[in-house]
């Protein structure tokens, strides 16, 4: 029953980029897939698929209490599932007060986490959140009580998501015992090819090359740029300009005090070394 492939991430790094490509690789269509349609891999913590296979709406229940049911949720749609699911998933891996782990091993066929680097997520999610306030997201970003749509008195499409520091979520991934593929951001950029074949090649579709290349090609950031751009993109928060705003690497450096920056890599120096962000003298790689 090992069915759900997950795709996670901190949220701004490059989740809908990955989303994208496997649309494209799995459907293998002679045209772009449309972005507005990456129904293939729902938000595992959206209001409706929970509603739907409990039988009574989230709304009723308190936050723990939800967060108790998920993991049956996810068994029962492997359960009913012929095939792979795939979700995307922005919560932190973490186990639930009785000890279970939110994500269930025993529905997983495996992890593709992807990783940015922490300077560029910063100045990311302060444009996604709408106030382009760079000390409040990097404040955020070292929060471990941090979350999304946890407000009490709101009802989001989604459920509440426990995000956790970033550092605590990049490690809580790569260390969570499940099959996890880890990929750079930056290397979607700066090697798309080689990147993207790992990709394909853990999902069990590695064996076309030229499929993977049309794939890639079809994904590209100026492509879905393009259509959000004609058509509009139904996952961009209301109040920003834009979902797929730049997509550069290093566009920190442009628009983060050397404060800002230095609290950054204080905060989150250790991973970022690890995973190629700092020189060993500290200096930031991209």
């Amino acid at each position: 029953m090992k069915r759900i492939q997950w795709l996670a991430s901190y949220p701004k790094s490059g989740n809908t980029w990955l989303r994208a490509f496997l649309a494209n690789l799995l459907s293998d269509p002679s045209h772009p897939v449309d972005i507005n349609r990456l129904d293939f891999a729902p938000v595992a913590a959206a209001r409706s698929l929970f509603d739907h296979a409990v039988g009574y709406e989230a709304a009723d229940l308190t936050f723990d209490e939800v967060d108790r049911l998920r993991p049956e949720v996810y068994a029962h749609y492997a359960r009913q599932a012929e095939d792979t699911i795939y979700l995307k998933v922005h919560d932190a891996y973490a186990h639930l007060p009785d000890g279970r782990p939110l994500i269930p091993a025993d529905v997983t066929r495996g992890v593709i986490y992807v990783i940015r680097n922490p300077l560029d997520v910063c100045v990311s999610w302060a444009y996604h959140s709408g106030h382009e306030n760079f000390d409040r997201a990097a404040a955020f970003m070292a929060d471990p009580g941090a979350c999304v749509a946890g407000n009490p008195g709101k009802c989001f499409p989604q459920l509440r998501q426990r995000l956790k520091s970033w550092s605590e979520h990049v490690l809580g991934w790569m260390a969570s015992g499940l099959p996890v593929l880890g990929i750079r951001y930056e290397d979607m950029h700066r090697r798309p090819m080689e990147t993207f074949a790992a990709v394909a090649a853990f999902v069990g579709k590695g064996d076309d090359p030229e499929r993977i290349a049309r794939a890639v090609r079809f994904s590209d950031f100026g492509e879905m740029k393009r259509q959000e751009r004609e058509h509009g993109f139904c996952e961009r928060e209301a109040g920003t300009r834009t979902f797929f705003r730049e997509g550069r690497i290093g566009g920190w450096r442009e628009r983060l005090t050397e404060a800002q920056a230095m609290r950054i890599i204080r905060d989150h120096g250790d991973v970022m070394r690890r995973f190629g962000y700092l020189t060993s003298t500290g200096e930031a790689v991209y």
